[in-house]
């Protein structure tokens, strides 16, 4: 298994970037082969938000990655505070 972890700021009081983002791209991703869950989380004082993403394969990962990464980049686009963090990692152990 695989784990996408992407991260960004938003800044304090944009709670409602974090979450309009939320409802449109979890679905989306869910949606895609090989998902196993989708989170998008956040703290509205710092303004801080990310994704975690665990996929069956690098390959559904990768093709996700693919269809899912202009979406939130129309999310981001004008809204972030610095470029975002992205990153795989393959799952080591999991609960699921």
């Amino acid at each position: 298994m695989y784990v996408r972890l992407v991260r960004f700021a938003f800044g304090p009081g944009k709670h409602d970037l974090a979450q309009k983002l939320a409802d449109d791209l979890i679905p989306a991703i869910t949606a895609q082969p090989g998902c196993k869950s989708a989170t998008c989380f956040g703290d509205s004082s710092s303004g801080d938000y990310g994704l975690h993403v665990l996929r069956d394969t690098q390959e559904h990962a990768e093709a996700a990655s693919a269809i899912i990464s202009p979406k939130l980049e129309q999310h981001l686009a004008g809204n972030i505070q610095s470029p975002p963090e992205r990153r795989l990692f393959e799952v080591l152990r999991a609960s699921v």
